[in-house]
């Protein structure tokens, strides 16, 4: 065995070594564990000035999710949400993977990680049994924001199932400061039941086929960004909005209603922002980061702006406490 991931530590160049590769100049980088969060919720800035092993730990658990109000969906999930936990690195750090497919599993897993060079971003060598771990090392060459997701066949299935989540490898030198940032993922669920037909249901490949999602959603599930999880911000703030798409069909023309974005990084890069952008297009199996400052308070409307999207459930809220900036910006006159 420790031969044969030698060889696969070779063949892939991924600058990859499992628990049982060869002592190298890496391995004395200090050892963290990574500090992830579940959406909506984006782990704190990276203070490190220096690189490090961040051991991050992700439990497949396939179990019953509810996407709206009295309908289950029978899903896969990372560390038992949808979608999985958002994971903060720096650009240089080893990031050691621990997939865990948990035991019951009737499935194997593994996952791609976008933020990976190497084929497959680490999925053929990280693929997982049931009841089984495997453990590999994976270099964070390039600063962005990535998608990751199950790639074991049939891969569309995987990611429709809810196999999903976002990786940000944080350039050298940081990210600038902001007041507040979330993470948001849109996805499609594909349900053998109607749109609203309460009960427990799988994936309907016909229709997956067809790309007519039943739910197209935020954070796995229609209102997850309403009543008690609204996003929070204040007037005179800087919001920063991590975007992630898995479709696993759909482009998203993801707009926030009532607000300009200030900054736009397209698909990924954190360099050379957009400024002044209404919408922006969110191509299947990417993400986008968008800022915006708040001048007036008040609720502001997250949606994807292929409007009849809504009435699936793209559809969350921001409010904003406060007093407005300047009267002028905003104000009934009669």
């Amino acid at each position: 065995m420790i031969k044969k991931l030698c060889i696969l530590t070779v063949c892939f160049g991924l600058l990859v070594a499992g628990v049982a590769g060869p002592v190298t100049a890496k391995d004395k980088l200090p050892v963290i564990d990574a500090h992830i969060t579940m959406a909506p919720n984006v782990p704190p800035p990276i203070t490190r000035k220096s690189p490090a092993i961040v051991r991050v730990y992700i439990d497949v658990i396939e179990k019953e999710w509810e996407i709206a109000p009295g309908v289950i969906y029978k899903a896969w999930t990372f560390n038992g949400q949808v979608p999985g936990p958002f994971v903060r690195v720096r650009q240089g750090d080893i990031l050691e993977v621990h997939l865990r497919n948990k035991e019951g599993n009737r499935n194997t897993h593994n996952i791609d990680f976008h933020a990976v060079t190497g084929p497959g971003g680490g999925a053929p060598i990280l693929l997982t049994e049931p009841g089984k771990e495997s453990i590999i090392r994976v270099k964070a060459l390039n600063p962005g924001l990535y998608i990751y997701h199950c790639a074991a066949q049939p891969v569309p299935v995987h990611i429709a199932n809810g196999l999903y989540g976002l990786v940000l490898v944080e350039p050298e030198e940081g990210l600038p400061r902001v007041d507040r940032e979330y993470y948001v993922m849109q996805s499609e669920f594909y349900t053998e039941g109607q749109r609203g037909q309460k009960g427990t249901f799988g994936l309907n490949t016909l229709l997956a086929f067809d790309e007519n999602p039943t739910y197209v959603v935020f954070n796995g599930k229609v209102g997850s960004l309403s009543g008690e999880g609204v996003l929070k911000a204040k007037v005179g703030e800087t919001v920063r909005l991590f975007v992630g798409n898995i479709g696993p069909n759909l482009v998203s023309s993801f707009h926030v209603i009532g607000e300009i974005f200030d900054k736009v990084y397209r698909e990924g890069t954190l360099s050379n922002p957009d400024e002044n952008i209404q919408s922006t297009l969110i191509p299947a199996g990417a993400a986008t980061t968008v800022e915006f400052k708040l001048e007036v308070p008040g609720t502001y409307t997250l949606v994807d702006h292929s409007i009849f999207r809504i009435m699936k459930g793209a559809l969350g809220f921001l409010e904003a406490e406060g007093e407005p900036v300047a009267d002028d910006i905003y104000k009934k006159i009669k």
